[in-house]
């Protein structure tokens, strides 16, 4: 492992604080004020102060704040909220591209990451459907669907008895239901509150953000290192 630097160490310790902040808000309200990331994101910037060579701490910071334009578009697009954004360009601030193993990490690292991660709350939908259905519970009760339709609804939601920060993915058709599988808007719309319904999980995208940069922190960047590990493995 290579030597980290002091003032490294303490740009790492920053961003936990924040990230552990911004997370328990996002669980207790599913909001995070801005204050939150300008507070953290100045703290960042007021480190170059005591920065034994700025001028490379500067370029840095320059290189990792590509994420921002990037993390901008996916919060309009509606994938993730602007906490979430603006969490990653904090980080590019307080920590830019900073990593405790020998790995290379690029500005995109804890947001890939985090996307990696986003195959845990699918395999919890999956799991949670197999256990209803293995209870017996019609989960399917009034819709109209296809096989397949049937095994993505199982894989992108499941039925919830009490919803609760999740968006409903059913629509009535006539005298049946019918599925829709469209993109939900992470700050526009609204929980579904209507029991018995079906529901895809309104993610706390931030506590996956978190995760992303536990892991660049302790084993780099998934992709390029399963990717490196794949090749390897085939040459």
């Amino acid at each position: 492992m290579e030597i980290v630097s002091d003032i490294n160490l303490i740009r790492i310790a920053i961003a936990l604080v924040m990230l552990a902040i911004g997370g328990i808000f996002d669980i207790w309200k599913r909001e995070v004020h801005d204050y939150l990331w300008i507070v953290f994101g100045g703290i960042g910037l007021a480190l170059l102060l005591i920065e034994p060579e700025p001028m490379d701490a500067i370029y840095s910071m320059l290189f990792a704040l590509i994420i921002a334009p990037i993390t901008i578009i996916i919060w309009r697009i509606g994938l993730f909220g602007g906490a979430d954004a603006f969490a990653l360009i904090a980080l590019a601030l307080i920590a830019p591209q900073i990593t405790l193993v020998e790995s290379e990490v690029t500005p995109l690292t804890t947001l890939s990451n985090a996307a990696v991660l986003i195959i845990i709350p699918l395999i919890i939908n999956v799991m949670r459907n197999i256990s209803s259905i293995i209870q017996h519970e019609d989960i399917f009760e009034g819709f109209n669907e296809t096989k397949y339709r049937k095994i993505v609804a199982c894989i992108y939601g499941y039925r919830s008895k009490q919803p609760k920060y999740g968006f409903s993915i059913e629509r009535k058709r006539g005298k049946s239901k019918r599925f829709s599988f469209t993109m939900h808007h992470a700050e526009n719309e609204n929980f579904a509150t209507k029991p018995n319904t079906w529901i895809t999980p309104g993610i706390p995208y931030l506590l996956l953000i978190i995760a992303g940069f536990v892991i660049q922190l302790l084993f780099g960047d998934l992709i390029v290192n399963g990717l490196y590990a794949i090749t390897t493995t085939l040459s």
